[in-house]
């Protein structure tokens, strides 16, 4: 029961509180600004990332068992420096982060392709526990370490970003070393493990892709409209309203585990309506706590200059619970063979994000930008119910309160915990 707990539950609740940790000491530290600043080159990192995890992602948890982890290893490492170095090429002829900060975003995208490709050769070797808790630690340390350094000679972004560095440094040491195991099965050409890695790959960074357009491209668009200040401020709302999403991950793992591991569709049906319910109630209730926090807890734990959270908040809410239903629906996408649909999911909200953000975010600043996001969710996990409803034959009204809801929660729930 407690590596499932930690696998669920426990590692969310713990990287998320970390996360937040660095959130904090940056906004007492650095502003509003220097928030911004660090979300900026946190979103840098992640689009390099995004093409290096075509071959250093998930796709080796499901090849680690067929060719071992040596045949996957090197095309990995291979794929990630040539990514990174590409990078730099983008980098420097798009202005998506400034100037001084590309060789730092390519360096903690570089290792953390590298950690990357080692969790997902822990994941293949079917261990989960030490996947968990190098997560934990590179959050922890990163926490830490940024703490120091702000309270050593000056506190500024260049902390973070040496803090970043040795957080994934020593991460991916120690992940690197516990991931020799299984070193070779069979007889493979290094061709043959990067085209298998490739097959893997694309669909699921496609769908990863047009999600990180959906969730932070209104980032860059508010750093053009309103500047550092306002991206740091709008950054810390997203993420504690992200954090509302704890409980809704987890189920949707739950139902991933079940329903690729049953045919009946009315069992799935039954399951992900329940789902839905419980996902939705959760975030509910997180985000009312969120709105009821008054402006001056926000200030005491992020720093003065983070005000006015509450009304950018109320306008995320209608999302916040589109993408609580909207956990339960993609894993039953995917564990059904759905996987394209939940790239067509994704796709759709990157549209409604680009369409709305460069209306809305100039006009109405981080308001804007938070109904952006509502309407991107909002239409996404609208397409998804479409999906469902025509494979399921369920009906909208199955949403309501019903007698049974209690006890299948509870089941849901157990299975959440692992009992």
């Amino acid at each position: 029961m407690i590596r499932s707990v930690v696998g669920t539950v426990g590692t969310r609740v713990a990287v998320t509180v970390l996360n937040l940790v660095v959130v904090m000491a940056a906004g007492h530290s650095l502003g509003a600004s220097g928030l911004g600043a660090v979300s900026l080159i946190v979103l840098g990192a992640a689009m390099v990332l995004l093409a290096m995890n075509v071959v250093a992602g998930g796709g080796s948890v499901y090849l680690t068992p067929r060719f071992g982890t040596e045949h996957l290893r090197w095309p990995a490492y291979t794929w990630t420096v040539l990514i990174a170095v590409i990078g730099y090429l983008v980098l420097t002829r798009v202005p998506l982060v400034p100037s001084d900060w590309i060789v730092p975003v390519l360096i903690i995208a570089l290792v953390q392709g590298v950690i990357n490709t080692h969790l997902g050769l822990l994941l293949g070797q079917q261990r989960i526990a030490l996947h968990n808790g190098i997560l934990i630690l590179q959050s922890a340390i990163l926490a830490v370490v940024f703490i120091v350094l702000l309270h050593m000679d000056g506190a500024g972004v260049e902390d973070y970003i040496r803090a970043a560095y040795t957080a994934h440094g020593t991460t991916a040491l120690l992940s690197g070393v516990l991931s020799f195991r299984y070193r070779s099965i069979g007889s493979y050409s290094f061709l043959e493990a990067c085209t298998q890695l490739f097959r893997q790959g694309i669909p699921a960074q496609t769908a990863n892709t047009l999600q990180l357009i959906n969730y932070r491209f209104a980032y860059l668009l508010v750093e053009r409209a309103q500047g550092m200040a306002g991206l740091g401020l709008f950054s810390v709302t997203t993420q504690l309203a992200e954090g509302t999403w704890l409980v809704p991950k987890s189920i949707g793992m739950v139902v991933y585990t079940r329903v690729s591991n049953s045919e009946a569709r009315k069992e799935q049906m039954a399951m992900v309506l329940t789902a839905v319910k419980a996902s939705v109630a959760a975030t509910a209730l997180s985000t009312t706590a969120l709105l009821l926090v008054p402006d001056t807890i926000y200030q005491w734990l992020f720093g003065t200059a983070i005000t006015g959270i509450t009304p950018i908040l109320l306008v995320m809410a209608p999302g916040l619970l589109a993408m609580a239903a909207s956990q339960p629906l993609s894993h039953f996408l995917s564990g059904t063979g759905g996987v394209m649909q939940n790239a067509w999911s994704s796709g759709i909200g990157a549209v409604i994000t680009l369409a709305v953000g460069v209306l809305a975010i100039p006009v109405w600043g981080l308001l804007g930008a938070a109904l952006t996001s509502s309407c991107a969710h909002l239409v996404s996990v609208l397409y998804q119910w479409h999906v469902f409803q025509r494979s399921t034959g369920a009906e909208w009204r199955a949403l309501l309160p019903a007698s049974g809801d209690r006890q299948a929660l509870g089941t849901l729930w157990r299975r959440v915990l692992g009992r």
